[in-house]
């Protein structure tokens, strides 16, 4: 009788554990669900610990681990809302892209900093469809583990543009960030030799400041692209 008891509040603590969990990833979002980064690691790693130990450990009070599951829950919130107010805190909580091939040349300190191997980066290539490390003008290591990938101009999947016009022989350039979170990244002007005046000026033109703007990037084409803060869209497919 008593080894019944026993299971059945095994049973229920179980199910508490799956439902308070449920709750959380909802509270935390999509991004939960997707490939993590540092801060989401370490929080899901620690949440399915104390999660764990709600369901099976009886010798810690369910009270103590529901608050170490709410001050956990409240912190990775919290970090994740200030995350999307300051870019220097991102990059310290996150971390950020590396680039591991570079005008087809691989970078063999940057491959050894983040621990991966030439055999690693083969295996992600390959995951792209790519066999023949010829094929890549750049390649950057996300912080979420997976490699993203900018073939040579000669490899790319035709389009309907490229048939009418002839393809350039000059590889493209690895886009720029510009302007992130209404806050200009100087350093990134500084390292492409772009002028600071000059991003100024095309802003004045349309009668905006650097403030105004969420995100600007000089693309692969060498053409500046800007989102704003206020996108003059009416109705959204799709809102939140």
């Amino acid at each position: 009788m008593l080894a019944l008891y026993e299971h059945l509040i095994i049973f229920i603590r179980s199910i508490f554990a799956f439902i308070l969990l449920l709750g959380i990833a909802r509270i935390l979002g999509k991004q939960t669900l997707s490939d993590m980064n540092f801060h989401e690691f370490v929080t899901a790693v620690i949440m399915g610990a104390i999660a764990a130990n709600l369901a099976f450990n009886e010798k810690i009070e369910v009270t103590h681990l529901i608050i170490s599951l709410l001050v956990f829950t409240g912190t990775s919130y919290l970090l994740s809302r200030l995350n999307l107010k300051s870019r220097k805190l991102r990059l310290l909580a996150e971390g950020s892209p590396t680039v591991i091939i570079e005008g087809g040349k691989i970078l063999e300190n940057n491959l050894a900093k983040n621990k991966l191997t030439l055999d690693s980066l083969n295996q992600m290539l390959r995951q792209k469809d790519i066999f023949n490390m010829e094929e890549v003008e750049y390649a950057l290591l996300e912080v979420n583990g997976q490699v993203s990938v900018m073939k040579k101009a000669k490899y790319k999947t035709a389009t309907v543009e490229d048939v009418q016009k002839k393809v350039e022989s000059n590889p493209e350039c690895m886009p720029v960030e510009l302007i992130m979170d209404g806050e200009m990244l100087s350093k990134n002007l500084e390292l492409n030799g772009i002028s600071d005046k000059e991003l100024i000026q095309q802003l004045e033109l349309q009668s905006k400041n650097i403030s105004d703007v969420f995100y600007a990037v000089k693309g692969s084409d060498g053409r500046i692209y800007m989102d704003y803060y206020e996108d003059q869209i009416k109705h959204p497919i799709d809102v939140e």
